[in-house]
């Protein structure tokens, strides 16, 4: 009988112990800051496939996208070439599907690579350990999905990522250190030793700018994300004491402005406008939900609407049924529905920059799509290790987009005629619904 030790292929470095320890120790959840190339995934994988010996079950290892798992970690190797699936002993997987990441081994536990753009795949599943990999990229919603399970079965869970400014990961790492029920670690390169003061030189002299070292090598979370779009303009907001509380005044109408999602989330704003400022009271976003979810919710704040405002693409017809989203909509109650003007996306957020001195925002209720507008970022482009011109295109796209419609529309001021636009709005779609309700 061959012996196999687990981990396989795998010695933790002296830094990575405490981890370890920490976990087997009794610790159900962990924090693991570290800088760049620190090891954080092939020390997570193997903690992984450790446990899963321990405790027969499904594991998940989720990715802020599903193309991100495949390429570092179901395809990826590390400096040396060695593949991160080869830590699986071979004798011991029992078989192994590419199309759906999936690995099962001989004991029938199970580990699966998920990207959180992706969650509803996930959704009434029962895993037993979740590693987050680069959680400050993720979307926030996925752990809010996995801990009530966690919860109820005993499982654990484990957040590596370096810092991405002061978003959900730095509000995690907040709470985990001074939280004695969690393994919390924060690790540069000035802890590790494994990168040297020369090679970060080079990094410098080769034009990696100085926010991004101190993100990537000494783990700052004083940077605002490297390439964001509203950096300046969210940073503005703060000082000024512009995100705070903003509570709903009944004697104004609140407008809604949507991103609708097809197969993904949809995104919606609420907000108040007295004079020149911009209230921004709410925020509500899912992912998978029909329009019948959505009319619910917005019946259930018990706000006075006003105008809910539909990007152009509400008024696509499904082909099934030869009715557009803002007929089906209308029909829920949801109206008067305006369609907002065709915009590029470049227009969009420069509009939304132009606008931003003017909102304010509720720190509790659109925590959410704040997150989003801080974490709006510019592709970047790992070969040539520049940013693109282009928004890249994940969890913060929805409440971005959302807000854009809320930008390219909004009037500078409370239009003085607003109820009779209202009222005008309704009498021309009232004949197209079969329902009379209105939120």
């Amino acid at each position: 009988m061959t012996e196999i030790i687990l981990p396989h292929n795998f010695t933790p470095r002296e830094y990575q112990l405490p981890f370890f320890k920490a976990m087997d120790g009794g610790k159900k959840r962990a924090v693991l800051v570290h800088h760049r190339r620190a090891g954080k995934d092939k020390t997570c994988l193997n903690f992984v496939i450790k446990k899963m010996f321990e405790r027969v079950g499904a594991y998940y290892y989720f990715f802020p996208t599903y193309s991100q798992g495949k390429k570092i970690m179901w395809d990826g190797a590390d400096k040396t070439g060695f593949r991160f699936l080869d830590h699986f002993p071979k004798e011991l997987v029992k078989s192994k599907n590419s199309t759906e990441m999936k690995i099962e081994l001989v004991n029938g536990s199970i580990f699966q690579i998920i990207g959180t753009d992706n969650i509803d795949s996930v959704v009434g599943t029962n895993p037993v350990g979740c590693v987050f990999s680069e959680y400050s990229l993720q979307n926030p919603t996925a752990w809010d999905f996995m801990r009530p399970i966690l919860a109820e079965n005993g499982g654990w869970a484990v957040f590596n990522y370096t810092p991405r400014g002061k978003n959900h990961g730095f509000d995690l790492y907040e709470m985990a250190k001074g939280n004695p029920d969690w393994f919390c670690q924060r690790l540069t390169v000035d802890d590790t030793k494994i990168i040297s003061s020369a090679v970060i030189d080079d990094e410098r002299r080769s034009g990696m700018s100085e926010e991004l070292i101190q993100q990537e090598y000494f783990c700052s979370f004083d940077s605002s994300v490297v390439g964001a779009f509203f950096s300046e303009q969210m940073a503005l907001a703060e000082k000024e004491g512009r995100i705070t509380k903003v509570p709903y005044e009944a004697s104004l109408m609140v407008d809604t402005w949507w991103d609708l999602g097809i197969g993904d989330s949809t995104a919606i704003w609420f907000t108040q406008q007295l004079h020149n400022e911009i209230r921004v009271i709410d925020y509500l976003e899912a992912n998978g939900e029909s329009m019948n979810f959505y009319a619910q919710a917005l019946k259930e704040k018990q706000y006075t609407y006003g105008i809910h405002h539909f990007p152009h693409d509400g008024r696509v017809r499904e082909l099934s049924t030869g009715r557009t989203r803002q007929d089906f909509a209308e029909g829920l109650g949801i109206r008067p529905i305006d369609i907002v003007p065709v915009i590029s996306i470049e227009d969009g957020i420069n509009a939304v920059r132009m606008i931003f001195n003017r909102c304010w925002f509720d720190s509790e209720k659109c925590k959410h799509g704040i997150d989003a507008l801080k974490n709006y970022h510019k592709d970047y482009d790992e070969k040539l290790k520049v940013f693109r011109s282009i928004p890249c295109h994940d969890w913060s796209s929805h409440g971005v987009d959302a807000f854009r419609q809320l930008a390219v529309s909004i009037k500078k001021n409370v239009d003085p005629n607003r109820k009779s636009k209202v009222d005008e709005l309704m009498r021309k779609r009232i004949g197209r619904s079969r329902f009379s309700a209105t939120i």
